[in-house]
This record gives C-alpha cells, structure tokens and sequence, in this order.
C-alpha cells in the first residue's frame, strides 16, 4: 500500500486538506481579523469531507476501480470549494485598506493537482494489470 506512488499523493492530500486550512487564513475582512476554515463551519466542513475521501480512497488500495471514483468525487468536490473561494474572492473589494485575500484559497487547487497525479498513478497500475491478464 505504502510503497505505491498514489498513496503519496493521497497522503498529501490528507494532509493538505486535514491540516492546512486551520493554520493558513484564507481571506481577511474588513475589520481586518483573518478568516480561517474553522471560523466558516461549512468551509471546513467541506475541507474535512475532502481528507475524509482521500483516506477512504487510500484505505481501497485493492479496489483501484472504486478508488479512482472516489478521487473523482473529491476532485468535484474540490472544484466546488475552489469555485466558492473565487466567487468569495470576487465578492471581496481589492483595495488593501479593506480586505485581503489569503493565499488558503490556494489550497483548493494543490489538493487537486495532487488527486490529478493520483489517478494518472491508479490508471497506469490499472493498465499494469490489464496487460499482465492479457498475458496469461
């Protein structure tokens, strides 16, 4: 399990996901107190179901067929967290003065290179297997 490419990758999105949104903030107000996931319940709710998905994923390391869909799942569900960061971020004003974006808004589209290079990883041990079948 470990020794597999895409179990890296899904590890790092545990972590990405898991971790990192309740230290980095991921926009400023106009007060000026920094917003972190844990201040928006959904936002973390959202981040938490996405580390929850790539652990399970991880976990279905015999299932390749089942573990390639639910990174699928959590690609589309980190797709829809990144179009609610820019929709946020859009809606915040651009002066300095005011507001500021956080660079947690990122964090979306880390976790989705990551589960990206995991099912490219998943794809090529599925072909792996196809031909060594074929071989028999």
């Amino acid at each position: 399990m470990i020794q597999r490419i895409q179990t890296i990758y899904l590890l790092i999105v545990i972590l990405i996901s898991g971790i990192l949104p309740f230290w980095v903030n991921l926009w400023s107000n106009a007060e000026g107190t920094e917003i972190y996931a844990q201040n928006e319940i959904l936002v973390s709710v959202v981040f938490y179901i996405s580390a929850i998905l790539a652990l399970v994923a991880m976990l279905l390391f015999k299932n390749r067929k089942n573990q390639f869909v639910l990174n699928r799942l959590n690609l589309i569900l980190n797709l829809f967290l990144l179009g609610f960061f820019v929709y946020r971020s859009l809606n915040l004003s651009g002066e300095t003065a005011v507001s500021e974006k956080g660079i947690g808004m990122l964090i979306p589209v880390v976790s989705i290179v990551f589960l990206v290079l995991a099912n490219r990883a998943i794809k090529k041990d599925e072909d792996l297997v196809k031909s060594v079948d074929r071989l028999r």
